[in-house]
């Protein structure tokens, strides 16, 4: 019994030494060997099936020889005993554990397994080779694990990345970023931090410098800052161009370049040497969508001082970063300019509303809540949020700020934190809870960050206005002591700083997996990429991948694909979804995208705004133009009309400016069904939530649309009716208070169209209380 036993496990290891040989892979290894492969496998399964799982199998072709020469040579070979033999081999121990030494896990196993299989059984006939052996085996001439080369050579073909797993994770080592900057680290650059809160002079210091250094690059966060510094510049005497993903303007001549730069920071060369270079807002290294940007500033700019402003915590990171370029870091240190006061009671309600407040929303729902109550009170209100035009942003500002205009209060979304010069004398926050997005792309409701606080609650007590000393306080009362906390504390130190896969990598990636989509080679390169994660963290690829999956059918070059794959979407917004896949497809048929075009699919020319749902389609052809002007710069002859979408974009700015001067006429005529030619949205919203259609313009009244896509709720919907009814008995405005409307879930400023169950359902029991009635 022993001795069979031995014998049969000496077979096995002769058979299986005989097939490692056949492959080159040297001698047998003993059980042990085999155990601590299994052992591995079993610790690895997860994390390997969650990568493998992103490898799509490629189909193989049949067998393309015309004649069965292995059928004439050994006969024909039964379909039914061959499933049996393929069968067995699958199951085989030894060949799973040969399996995985060669890059097969259990996932790829199966399904290379179940390729081979019906490979061999569908074909009419086989390699002669692969007959010849199988016909071996069936006669018992042969041992089944001859099977095995063929196999691997047939997963080789499923899976082509069995070949060149290496290479693809050399490509996707990003633990040096600092090394991928050649230029910047030849030379010996003066890191300078200027580190203080809102309204210290931080960046004052820097401009400073910038302004009057040879040549520099600005890099800001927003091109409304970016235009600030370019006009402030080209004011002073120091030629300035500007440079944004939608809009070139130049200090001299489009020939003749200015030595100064103001530009976004995802526009910033690194490749071009400066005197000096600021980067500002420097704490946003840290953001899961744009802190690629920052990282890839500090990194690559050639510059012999390299000047970063932003909050304290980002110190503790840059001095991290630079010890792995061989710099330091020297540090000058801001106090706040202006006198900031944490109030003892919050305001309770909007009859308390003074002149130099501005109330903070963190949902378009609040905006319109806040911005109607208080102009019922007959004080005229400036309104910003996310989804705004620059120009429209900046009116608003310009008419709060304006100590001659009658408009002294303000209700904004976190919109106004940077890139407004604003002169406010009350931060006023509605809430404390604002949606996010993780690092994994996942949605987070929670209350605001200390740096988010600090941020905003530092824009009241502007440095030389009519509102030098700053007040912050609550709506809520429950929420000041919160605040409280949240503005005796310091920001937590930053502990990461924001990476992103670059065309080139994404190519060399293309290159060895050329079928697979570019949504999926994302997707394998964050899997596979290497971090140093004591200072790096991949940045969220959701919008990318989102965008990637949407043009998928379209045929484009790789690299082109890639690029459209960077435009800045709003991806919450149907119309300019639908038009960013329009134009992709104009483009692959290398049709000139003209302003007929955008004239003929955005229905120019527009007209004023009667409700809500006209400014927000307003605000959506905005973003249509923006997308063409950015795609306008990186290909121009497919493009060729950015002069005039520009002209067009300017009126309108002016339209939507005035939309929004006049915003509670809007919502008034929303209600009363005064709509007009509501442009509507029956595209499915593509987000990384599960969510239901919005409602097509077919279904009821457009109030429980509005219900329905986030833009009315039912207590603003309850205060209207309160407020007209008031009016048709002759009592006067309605006056209630929106405390109640507090405790509804706020929502991020730019997720303009969340939808929520429950405010459909109640607007559905309303309408049909009423009807009753």
């Amino acid at each position: 019994m022993q001795n069979s036993r031995h014998y049969a496990i000496s077979t096995g290891k002769r058979l299986l030494c005989a097939v490692r040989l056949r492959l080159g892979l040297g001698s047998i290894a003993d059980k042990r060997c085999i155990q601590i492969a299994a052992a591995h496998l079993s610790r690895n399964r997860k994390h390997e099936t969650n990568v493998s799982a992103l490898f799509k199998p490629v189909q193989v072709p049949a067998n393309v020889d015309d004649e069965d020469v292995g059928s004439e040579l050994v006969g024909k070979l039964e379909k039914s005993e061959l499933l049996k033999i393929l069968n067995k081999f699958a199951q085989r121990r030894e060949i799973k554990a040969l399996c995985s030494e060669n890059g097969l896990d259990s996932y790829l196993q199966q399904q290379a397994f179940g390729s081979f299989r019906r490979y061999c059984i569908e074909a009419d006939n086989l390699p002669v080779d692969l007959h010849i052996i199988f016909s071996d085996i069936m006669q018992s001439a042969g041992h089944i694990d001859d099977i095995f080369p063929y196999f691997l050579r047939h997963a080789k073909t499923v899976f082509p990345h069995l070949d060149c797993m290496d290479d693809l994770k050399k490509i996707s080592d990003l633990r040096q970023p600092a090394n991928w900057y050649s230029n910047a680290r030849a030379i010996t650059r003066k890191i300078v931090f200027h580190s203080g809160p809102t309204n210290s002079g931080k960046t004052y210091h820097a401009m400073e410098r910038y302004l009057g250094a040879k040549s520099g690059v600005y890099c800001g966060p927003l091109k409304l800052l970016a235009t600030e510094v370019y006009n402030k510049a080209n004011e002073r005497g120091t030629p300035c161009d500007l440079v944004t993903g939608e809009e070139r303007k130049f200090g001299i001549s489009e020939n003749s370049p200015a030595n100064h730069v103001a530009c976004t920071v995802e526009m910033t060369s690194v490749n071009t040497p400066y005197e000096v270079a600021v980067i500002d807002e420097i704490q946003q290294i840290r953001d899961p969508q744009r802190g690629w940007a920052w990282t890839r500033a500090f990194l690559g700019l050639i510059a012999n001082e390299v000047h970063v402003c932003g909050e304290p915590g980002a110190l503790q990171l840059l001095e991290k970063i630079c010890e792995t370029t061989g710099e330091t870091v020297e540090v000058r240190r801001y106090d706040r300019l202006t006198e900031l006061t944490v109030e003892n009671s919050a305001l309770g309600s909007l009859d308390n509303v003074m002149p130099g407040d501005c109330i903070v929303c963190f949902s378009k729902h609040d905006i319109y809540t806040v911005s109607r109550e208080i102009e019922a009170r007959g004080k005229e209100v400036a309104v910003i949020y996310g989804g705004l035009p620059p120009g429209t942003k900046l009116a608003q500002a310009a008419k709060f700020n304006d100590p001659e205009n009658s408009c002294k209060v303000m209700v904004a979304t976190d919109a106004i934190g940077m890139g407004l010069n604003l002169s406010i004398r009350r931060i006023i926050f509605y809430s404390l809870v604002k949606p996010t997005m993780n690092e994994k792309g996942e949605r987070e409701i929670d209350t605001i960050s200390i740096s988010s606080a600090l941020q905003i609650a530092g824009r009241a007590g502007r440095y030389r206005t009519q509102w030098e000393h700053g007040y912050v306080t609550a709506f809520k009362a429950e929420d000041l002591v919160t605040l409280q906390r949240l503005l005796g504390q310091t920001p937590e130190p930053l502990k990461q700083a924001g990476l992103h896969p670059t065309a080139d990598q994404i190519e060399l990636y293309a290159y060895h997996l050329p079928n697979s989509s570019l949504s999926n080679l994302m997707d394998i390169f964050v899997n596979l990429c290497t971090v140093d994660d004591s200072l790096y963290f991949m940045c969220n690829i959701e919008d990318f991948k989102f965008l990637a999956e949407m043009i998928q059918h379209v045929p484009l070059p790789l690299r082109a694909r890639y690029v459209f794959c960077c435009a800045p979407i709003n991806r919450k917004m149907p119309f300019v979804c639908s038009m960013f896949l329009k134009i992709s497809r104009q483009y692959s048929r290398n049709e000139p995208i003209t302003f007929d075009f955008i004239k003929r699919n955005c229905n120019l020319p527009l007209k004023l705004p009667k409700t809500i749902l006209d400014l927000v389609h307003l605000e959506a052809v905005f973003d249509v133009m923006d997308l063409y002007l950015w795609l306008s710069y990186r290909f121009m002859d497919i493009f060729p009309d950015a002069a005039s979408v520009r002209e067009a974009q300017k009126e309108l700015d002016e339209i939507i400016q005035q939309g929004v001067f006049q915003i509670t006429r809007l919502l008034k005529n929303t209600e009363a069904g005064q709509d007009g030619d509501v442009p509507t949205y029956n595209m499915r919203r593509a987000t990384s939530i599960k969510e239901p259609r919005l409602p097509s313009s077919t279904r009821g009244r457009l109030t429980e649309r509005l219900l329905a896509q986030g833009l009315l709720t039912p207590g603003m919907l309850s205060e209207l009716r309160k407020e007209w009814d008031a009016q048709a008995t002759g009592s006067g405005s309605g006056s209630g208070s929106a405390h109640k409307h507090s405790q509804e879930t706020p929502d991020d400023s730019d997720n303009d169209y969340d939808d929520n169950d429950n405010y459909a359902g109640s607007m559905k029991k309303t309408l049909r209380r009423k009807r009753r009635k």
